[in-house]
């Protein structure tokens, strides 16, 4: 059992690298840079550079010795615009010099030096004023001035300040969001996001606001689930191909092809609005968990049924059955106690797929009933673009499923003396 987990714990840490490689490359690459989302359309070249420091999205992505900086405005000839501090100057025709580039500073940064990197084609002479011979472009330095000769062409430029190190890079950063080791005590940090890009507030504050809300409403869903489905599935098989049975499967047909939207939308009329049974919106005592709860079981009890009945049926054939029903066992004993607990693989099985799925569910159920969880806090991020809020909140999910699915595993041993892990 020892050597089982440690080698399922290995398997885990590569499904959260791939987990993490997929988000950094979702969150980090496609979606561009966070600080134009953040600071609107007119921040200042030093309000940028500052959110792009605290975020690492300065950094390069996997590795490099430079970083991007905006204390100098860049610039690409293929954009056929300048903005910002960047002049463009068309000199003398027939001289020696065709066009002459003045990169203005933005903002002063003393402790450290900036970092020019030029490209160019089409051949002839480049100059460089205010750059030393290699590139390094001192604190005192205001301006900086790039000369092309008439024959050539300015590509683009870009200015850079030096890594602190060559794996200091976005990536790195990415898996020490998961876990990281420092000098000070704690010595080790674990799922540190840092901060959101809206309200500015630590992300594990928000998670542990959010998770006993989401836990009250997760876990009684999910054991009314699985509880009254194996109930009812038990019903239908014991009453198989009688009426109790066709109305259990046409009720969990039914079940299954309604929407949740529409079952949460109709019964907060009904039960809201037009009864006023149940509380539609708010956190604060258990009578606001009613309703969310019912609808939660409800849509997802007619799969369960199906499911569960399915697999009791194909078990009622079994010699063990047909040998404890010769042997006088009563009917109650038969299917509680012989089929229940021979199908107990295909339940774990089903209980423990379901159950990281039901952060999903979650998120409409919260937001429409007002339960201030982790699928509230998503949906937050998602209407505000707070791409670092939904990379914790991917992270954290991938996280309980890969929790889940270890335990699912365990509880197979436990539940049936058959099954050998090694």
């Amino acid at each position: 059992m020892f050597s089982f987990i440690v080698r399922r714990l290995f398997y885990c840490l590569l499904v959260l690298l791939g987990v993490v490689l997929l988000t950094f490359l979702l969150f980090n690459v496609a979606a561009g840079d966070p600080a134009a989302a953040v600071l609107g359309k007119n921040p200042t070249a030093q309000e940028v550079e500052e959110l792009r420091r605290e975020l690492g999205s300065d950094l390069p992505l996997c590795f490099g010795s430079r970083r991007k900086t905006e204390a100098f405005n860049s610039y690409n000839a293929d954009s056929g615009k300048t903005v910002g501090s960047v002049e463009v100057r068309d000199l003398a025709p027939g001289g020696e010099w065709g066009r002459e580039f003045i990169f203005h500073r933005n903002f002063k940064t003393p402790d450290e030096n900036v970092e020019l990197v030029w490209k160019a084609d089409g051949g002839g002479r480049i100059e460089l004023v205010g750059v030393d011979g290699n590139g390094k472009i001192m604190p005192e330095t205001d301006e900086v001035t790039i000369r092309v000769a008439s024959t050539g062409r300015l590509a683009n430029v870009d200015f850079y300040r030096p890594n602190s190190s060559v794996f200091n890079s976005q990536f790195v950063r990415a898996l020490g969001e998961i876990v990281s080791i420092n000098g000070e005590t704690p010595y080790v940090h674990l799922l540190d996001f840092g901060r959101t890009l809206v309200t500015r507030e630590p992300i594990g504050r928000i998670l542990r606001r959010g998770v006993v809300p989401s836990l009250c409403l997760m876990v009684p869903i999910f054991l009314g689930e699985l509880v009254i489905g194996v109930m009812l599935a038990l019903a239908a098989t014991a009453f198989r191909n009688t009426w109790v049975d066709r109305l259990l499967l046409l009720l969990s047909i039914s079940m299954m092809s309604v929407s949740y939207l529409v079952v949460i939308i109709f019964a907060q009329w009904i039960l809201g609005y037009y009864y006023n049974i149940f509380p539609v919106w708010g956190w604060g005592s258990a009578a606001f968990l009613i309703l969310p709860v019912l609808i939660g079981v409800a849509c997802g009890l007619g799969g369960s049924v199906r499911f569960y009945r399915s697999v009791f049926v194909n078990e009622l054939n079994r010699e063990y059955l047909r040998t404890a029903k010769a042997k006088g066992c009563s009917p109650f004993t038969v299917y509680s106690r012989h089929l229940l607990r021979n199908a107990m693989i295909p339940i774990i099985t089903r209980a423990g797929s379901i159950l990281p799925f039901l952060f999903t569910g979650s998120l409409l159920l919260e937001s429409f009933f007002g339960i201030p969880g982790l699928g509230y806090a998503g949906l937050d991020a998602l209407y505000n673009s707070d791409l670092q809020l939904l990379k914790a909140l991917v992270v954290v999910s991938a996280l309980l499923f890969v929790a889940v699915n270890l335990i699912t595993d365990i509880v197979y041993a436990w539940a049936d003396p058959r099954i050998r892990l090694k």
